[in-house]
This record gives C-alpha cells, sequence and structure tokens, in this order.
C-alpha cells in the first residue's frame, strides 16, 4: 500500500506566523514562577529534580520532585490550566481550539494528580500567581514532615 496515506485534517493551533513565533515563545519549564520557588526552597536546604516524571510509567513531568519522599510539585500557568481567578476564556482567532485544548489541560491535570496518587505520591499544585515564598514555605513544610517520618 505505499503511496497510500489517511487524511487527517489538519487544524492549525495558530492563527498566523507572528501568533506561532509568540506561543512557541511560551516556557514550560523554568518559567518565573517556577525560578523563584525553587531559589527559595534550595535555600532552605532542599534537594529536589526538576522537570521529570515522578512516575516513570506516566508520561507526564512535574515541576519539582522529591523522590525519595514522593511528592510531586506542580506550579501551574493561570491561562494554561485555568485558574478560578484568573483564566479567561479564548476570544481570539480559533477559539474553538484553544478552548478544548484548554479544558483538556485541566482534565489532564485531574488526571495526573489522581494516577500520581493512587501510585503513592503526594501532590501539590499551585498557581503561578500565588506569592513564590508562601509555595515555599508550604513545600518545604510537607517536604520536612515527610523526611521526619
Amino acid at each position: 500500500m505505499t503511496g497510500d496515506v489517511l487524511a487527517v485534517p489538519y487544524e492549525p493551533w495558530a492563527s498566523s506566523p507572528a501568533a506561532r513565533k509568540a506561543m512557541q515563545g511560551n516556557r514550560s519549564r523554568d518559567t518565573k514562577p517556577e525560578l523563584a520557588v525553587r531559589r527559595l526552597i534550595h535555600a532552605a536546604g532542599l534537594r529536589y529534580r526538576v522537570d521529570t516524571r515522578p512516575d516513570p510509567a506516566l508520561p507526564r513531568r512535574a515541576d519539582i520532585v522529591f523522590t525519595k519522599q514522593r511528592i510531586a510539585v506542580f506550579i501551574d500557568g493561570c491561562y494554561w490550566h485555568g485558574c478560578a481567578q484568573h483564566a479567561r476564556v479564548p476570544s481570539q482567532a480559533n477559539a474553538d481550539y484553544w478552548r478544548r485544548k484548554l479544558a483538556r489541560n485541566v482534565e489532564r491535570d485531574i488526571d495526573t494528580t489522581s494516577r500520581l496518587e493512587n501510585a503513592g505520591w503526594r501532590v501539590l499544585r499551585f498557581w503561578e500567581h500565588e506569592p513564590p515564598q508562601d509555595v515555599a514555605e508550604a513545600i518545604v513544610r510537607v517536604v520536612r514532615k515527610a523526611q521526619a517520618r
């Protein structure tokens, strides 16, 4: 069956080359909120892995992982992960695509949390708008409690 290709309708996610370039500039790791939190928890003496799979069987990555304590930390972007306080409905070009994309992100977050918890992980989720000091203090408290066990 050489030459036969199934035609799959292509749905562009970027409405223009400029939009595509802007979206490609969005970081998936090392965001400002992540870096701020990581600096604080590192200064508190905690060591961790960055942008790694907590569970190798699950093809999803956490922002910060404490492997020995089985703690996975996610610092979610308000737009991308549906923050109740800051999320907005896309009104730009390709709005239907973006609504579905963002809804899938939220569903995947819920699924990831559930799967990790079922595998014995403690999952901590924070929003990018939360003060880094507050986030770091919460992480340090949970990790130190787990270390004491």
